[in-house]
């Protein structure tokens, strides 16, 4: 399968809500905000979208909501992981039917497969359905961590196209560029490391502060794809306490918080988050304000 064009700043979509029920309207203006302020792409229903407490129907009304908001503006990776093999091709069949332009597949949780099971999950997904898939590998809440050598063998197959790495270990980017090849492709999953990661040869970052203030994260990628590290850098630092303070509380509740201020959805999420503790929003107001969002 030829490599789709992933790269940059792609925004973990929050699902906003509105009295229990999933607020299309608002979601709809969320995307189209990250369109106007210049980001790359956009992951509905991730960890961030609390795909967790999300029904099916929902999950999949998100998914196609958020590709025909798109309408191939920019690129959609879907949500579309589960701890069951069959659960997660449904999701990712789902995804291409509704014309997402790749899929994120996150490492099975709970069940703490061995790495020959982590690569047959990946294995079954690749030959079931025709879609670039990323691996989301995240072992702070999976617990489970896919190693370098069972990426180089999922690199193989023509499916299986590059990872969202939520780890943070600098350290495992270039034994991945070197395992997995040159059309591997290499997303953070870190806000407050992905400088780090541009600069070993990352090729973007699936990021939750987007949502907050994307102007500014699409510059800080821009840049970090032009070379620039001077400008870069300077974007780093505008945006690194929202990074931080984006996870002063339970995810995405920080996030909610910021959307509510600006006027953008409600505050509202779905047990077990709970709403924003009050003695972290003054560190998130003036960490918007640190980042040129008001």
């Amino acid at each position: 399968m030829s490599q789709p064009s992933i790269r940059g700043a792609i925004t973990a979509l929050v699902t906003p809500f509105r009295d229990g029920e999933v607020d299309e309207e608002a979601f709809i203006a969320l995307v189209e905000r990250q369109i106007t302020a210049g980001i790359h792409g956009v992951v509905p229903v991730g960890t961030t979208g609390e795909s967790a407490t999300l029904s099916h129907d929902e999950h999949r009304r998100v998914v196609e909501l958020c590709v025909k908001t798109c309408a191939g503006r920019i690129r959609v990776v879907a949500g579309a992981g589960s701890n069951s093999t069959a659960e997660a091709i449904e999701l990712v069949r789902h995804a291409k039917t509704v014309g997402a332009d790749a899929a994120l597949v996150v490492t099975p949780y709970y069940n703490r497969p061995s790495q020959e099971g982590l690569y047959r999950h990946y294995e079954a997904i690749n030959a079931a359905v025709q879609l670039p898939v990323f691996v989301y590998n995240v072992p702070g809440r999976t617990s489970v961590d896919i190693s370098n050598a069972t990426l180089a063998r999922l690199a193989k197959l023509p499916n299986i196209v590059g990872i969202k790495d939520a780890t943070a270990n600098m350290g495992r980017i270039a034994g991945q560029r070197l395992e997995c090849g040159k059309d591997w492709i290499l997303l953070s999953g870190d806000d407050v490391s992905a400088l780090g990661y541009m600069a070993h040869g990352g090729h973007g970052c699936i990021t939750v502060a987007a949502n907050v203030a994307p102007e500014a994260v699409a510059k800080f990628y821009d840049a970090c794809m032009a070379g620039d590290w001077k400008t870069a850098l300077y974007w780093q630092d505008r945006l690194h306490r929202l990074n931080e303070a984006l996870f002063l509380d339970a995810s995405p509740a920080p996030t909610k918080f910021a959307l509510g201020q600006l006027g953008l959805c409600r505050e509202e999420a779905r047990l077990p988050i709970a709403p924003c503790n009050d003695a972290v929003k003054p560190a998130i107001l003036a960490a918007m304000t640190e980042a040129g969002v008001s």
